[in-house]
């Protein structure tokens, strides 16, 4: 007998996670809105025409003995020949007018949803949970689309030039992020001026000047990468380097912290108490969160010390300490041998931080 498709094999795994939430809770089926969770549990196919909605345009109807994507007659065209591969469920498509949680066919009581469905159970921390710990095929399309996603932002800050405006730089990482097939999430430009007053620097008409910094947050697949790069066209001086290298180091803190079984908040802790071991304020972390989970979102939660979620085998975090007028971002893989770097850029300029090749500032 033939070995199972790997996308078979993914579903089976999810498949088998949410019938342990219906066990758990004493459900007979669950309805699955949220558009990451969908693209989860159909294997990276999207479910948005907004890309950043709560709801998206089709749910699943995930049951002990029953599957099926419901969606509207606009979208079941586009879902059953582009998004939705082999095996995936059935499609129930209803009129445009028709709210997709009518006519269930399940009893109130016995539904959960992780949408705001009257009488259902809410099981949106349930799929969270179940969504995190990434399967192989997930974790080889993160590392393509990390790959992209540190290209796209290297190739528009190599050719960024001093005298444009923020807005030419995001647009330069914009093309180049959706030539690379990956959705624009979060699109942040700051020049010298304004990259020491704002941690997020949506772009605007001041010119760059001599310091850049480019964020962007990139999704393909349902998966979503962060990454933040800084360029300078002006020789950094021997402070500013030094506060770059010691933002590094706070970053270090929280990727050795981030180890399966530990608690999330670990690694926030970790980073809180690196700043002013490294130079920097005690209160530095006060002034902007230090990142948390990710995967079908930006962050699935923005972690703080106390958060006892535990961190797991296979879990994707993005971790952005900032400091001193800089800030550091890669998407990262937890495993038990340690992080791997999801978002690496063999042409981007490097430094060892702690065994680790990070980012240094382009000159």
């Amino acid at each position: 007998m033939a070995e199972p498709s790997p996308r078979f094999q993914e579903r089976a795994v999810k498949r088998a996670r949410v019938e342990a939430i219906l066990g758990a809770r004493g459900l007979e089926a669950v309805l699955i809105t949220d558009p990451g969770t969908v693209s989860w549990y159909l294997c990276g196919a999207r479910s948005h025409v907004v890309s950043l909605a709560d709801a998206g345009v089709a749910a699943v109807l995930a049951g002990r003995d029953r599957e099926e994507v419901r969606t509207s007659v606009i979208e079941a065209p586009r879902l059953a020949q582009e998004e939705l591969g082999e095996g995936a469920p059935p499609i129930v498509a209803v009129p445009w007018w028709i709210p997709l949680d009518a006519d269930l066919g399940v009893t109130r009581g016995a539904l959960g949803s992780d949408g705001p469905v009257e009488g259902a159970a809410d099981v949106a921390a349930d799929l969270l949970a179940a969504r995190a710990a990434l399967t192989p095929p997930e974790v080889d399309r993160y590392r393509a689309l990390g790959r992209d996603t540190a290209a796209a932002a290297g190739e528009a800050l190599r050719g960024a030039r001093a005298e444009e405006r923020e807005w030419t730089l995001a647009g330069r990482a914009a093309r180049a992020l959706l030539e690379r097939g990956c959705e624009v999430l979060v699109l942040l430009v700051a020049g010298a001026e304004r990259l020491p007053r704002h941690r997020h620097p949506l772009p605007t008409d001041a010119p760059l000047g001599d310091r850049a910094m480019l964020v962007v947050g990139a999704r393909r697949h349902g998966l979503v990468c962060s990454v933040t790069r800084l360029r300078t066209f002006a020789p950094l001086d021997a402070a500013a380097r030094a506060r770059y290298r010691a933002l590094l180091d706070v970053e270090a803190a929280g990727l050795a912290a981030t180890r399966p079984g530990e608690p999330v908040g670990a690694a926030v802790a970790a980073m809180a108490d690196a700043y002013p071991a490294a130079g920097f304020a005690a209160d530095e972390w006060h002034h902007h969160h230090q990142g948390g989970p990710t995967g079908y979102a930006t962050r699935d939660v923005l972690a703080t010390p106390a958060t006892r979620e535990p961190v797991r085998s296979g879990q994707a975090f993005a971790w952005n300490p900032s400091g001193g007028g800089f800030k550091v971002e890669d998407t990262v893989l937890a495993t038990e041998d340690g992080v791997e770097i999801l978002s690496p850029d063999p042409e981007w300029p490097a430094v060892d931080v702690a065994g680790r090749e990070r980012p240094d500032v382009l000159a």
